[in-house]
């Protein structure tokens, strides 16, 4: 037996801008040769460092604002007030993982005055995606991303403008999610609250179905059967 890793605080940030066929969003992707995330898109973001703390005076809602602003500035030279921030979820990673997360998710404008620059260290490369583009290219097999990543790309489909996503979301309570991981025979995939295995840890218990499931390299989410209370992690 392993004892349980206890998850950081982290944050990130969601940027977003109008594009020519709609709202657009920053992904970045990490170096192939990390160990953690490696060779996936992700948002800016990252772990608290204790001067968010103490520049937020110990309040965690506070610093992961600033931390999200700060690892904006590090991992893409963007700069964003973390007072506008509109907060989207908070997600746990799952507890059978060997780095663990407690990431606040953020909405901002994107800054129309600065440009886009990464390090080419741990970050690679980077990429303005249209939203609904970017899922049907992780739908296709095609872009690699964590669950987190994709379900928030889901909630944002549907807006027209980025100042609508940003009034959509702030209408709206933010989400918490603790995933629980699990494998079978059949595959495996990650079970959210509400699903008929989430508490057992067993993907093949029959029921209702709350989970994101691995199919063909791309995360697929089912939402079916549960209690009506169980809130769509997709927005949908």
């Amino acid at each position: 037996m392993t004892d349980k890793v206890e998850p950081r605080t982290a944050a990130t940030v969601v940027l977003i801008r109008d594009g020519e066929h709609g709202p657009e969003t920053l992904l970045l992707q990490r170096n192939r040769a990390v160990k953690f995330a490696g060779g996936m898109w992700v948002f800016p973001g990252g772990s608290l460092d204790p001067e968010d703390w103490e520049q937020a005076n110990g309040d965690e809602a506070g610093a992961a604002r600033v931390g999200a602003a700060r690892e904006a500035a590090e991992e893409s030279n963007l700069d964003v007030d973390p007072d506008t921030m509109v907060q989207i979820s908070h997600w746990t990673t799952p507890e059978a993982e060997p780095k663990r997360f407690y990431t606040w998710f953020f909405l901002a404008l994107a800054p129309s005055d600065h440009t886009v620059s990464i390090d080419d260290s741990e970050i690679k490369d980077h990429a303005w995606m249209n939203i609904a583009e970017a899922v049907s290219q992780h739908e296709a097999g095609e872009l690699g991303l964590f669950p987190p990543t994709i379900m928030t790309l889901r909630r944002l489909l549907g807006y027209m403008s980025a100042e609508d996503a940003m009034i959509g979301v702030a209408a709206r309570d933010p989400v918490t999610v603790f995933p629980v991981f699990a494998k079978s025979e059949s595959g495996f995939g990650i079970m959210f609250e509400g699903d008929a295995g989430y508490a057992s840890g067993d993907l093949d218990a029959q029921g209702p179905r709350h989970r994101a499931v691995m199919v063909d390299s791309a995360w697929q989410y089912q939402h079916e059967g549960v209690d009506v209370g169980v809130v769509r992690l997709d927005g949908a």
